[in-house]
């Protein structure tokens, strides 16, 4: 597609479509093929579900090439974009401007967003929070909790908000749980993980995130359900697998959680590349200031 102003003729890639202007641009973008809650139950059983996590509009296109069908703009960004030690300190308000900036990328991935913490402690504060996340661009919401949390994702549902669940180990329960554990080894955990995944499929998810789930309980979850059950750390038994985009990468600032396979470090390689761009300066000549006009501030 032609990077052009305001104004100016467009010409559009074959990939897209032009629909009615949308208030935040002249042109609004719809991707063909267009993943929707839909097409992403259908993959269950038929093909892996890859799923990432984006947080802004340039990794939001990296994942659009790459053909990922599923984009998270996770609560993770708390800790692997603003340097908070855990996810509890995510507002609505952060994960509106991220939601945003995603959502400027048209993926072809269906883009879900977190409901951060304390944002779905009641019925109206669920639904007020979610529609503020569609407003913003996101394709449907996903929050922490099963049963529990069920009237919430019912509010949720019957406003035709999709919803993605997420169960076994709750980040934002890290404080209350005192750190991060696997589940399903404890048969009362066991249990209520399948009464959990049962509920939330018989309600209209459109898919569960399994975390840190132990794999024989993840898989028999898998099988339970007829919606895709998407794992972290929880075994190959699931429909498909999410990851942390910046893990993948090896660019998350602190620690590479140890579910993660390195395929590619991308920090050490930039840092490799920026330490080659410094010394470069060194061997050019400092110019010699004059009239004329100021450089244009970085």
């Amino acid at each position: 597609m032609v990077r052009i102003h305001a104004g100016q003729p467009v010409f559009p890639s074959p990939r897209f479509s032009l629909v009615p202007p949308a208030a935040t641009c002249c042109f609004y973008r719809v991707p063909e093929n267009k993943i929707t809650p839909g097409i992403l139950k259908g993959m269950k059983g038929r093909e892996p579900i890859a799923a990432l996590t984006a947080y802004d509009f340039p990794m939001a296109r990296l994942l659009d090439e790459a053909g990922v069908p599923l984009i998270l703009v996770g609560d993770s960004l708390g800790m692997v974009v603003l340097g908070y030690p855990d996810t509890t300190h995510v507002t609505m308000a952060d994960m509106e401007h991220h939601v945003r900036a995603v959502a400027r990328a048209r993926p072809r991935g269906l883009v879900i967003a977190d409901l951060p913490y304390h944002s779905y402690d009641s019925v109206d504060l669920a639904l007020e929070n979610a529609r503020r996340l569609m407003a913003a661009g996101a394709e449907g919401v996903k929050a922490e909790g099963g049963t529990e949390i069920l009237p919430q994702v019912r509010a949720i549902l019957q406003a035709g908000i999709p919803f993605v669940g997420h169960l076994g180990m709750l980040p934002q329960s890290v404080h209350e749980e005192g750190g991060y554990h696997i589940k399903g080894k404890v048969e009362a955990e066991h249990q209520q993980l399948l009464a959990d995944i049962v509920s939330l499929a018989g309600a209209g998810a459109t898919a569960v995130v399994l975390e840190l789930v132990s794999p024989a309980v993840a898989r028999e979850m898998t099988t339970r359900v007829g919606i895709p059950t998407i794992g972290i750390g929880s075994g190959q038994g699931c429909d498909g697998q999410i990851l942390v985009t910046t893990d993948l990468l090896g660019t998350s600032p602190d620690y590479i959680p140890k579910h993660v396979k390195i395929r590619g470090d991308l920090r050490a390689q930039g840092l490799q590349v920026i330490k080659l761009w410094r010394d470069s300066l060194s061997a050019v000549p400092t110019p010699t200031p004059g009239p004329g006009p100021s450089p244009r501030p970085a």
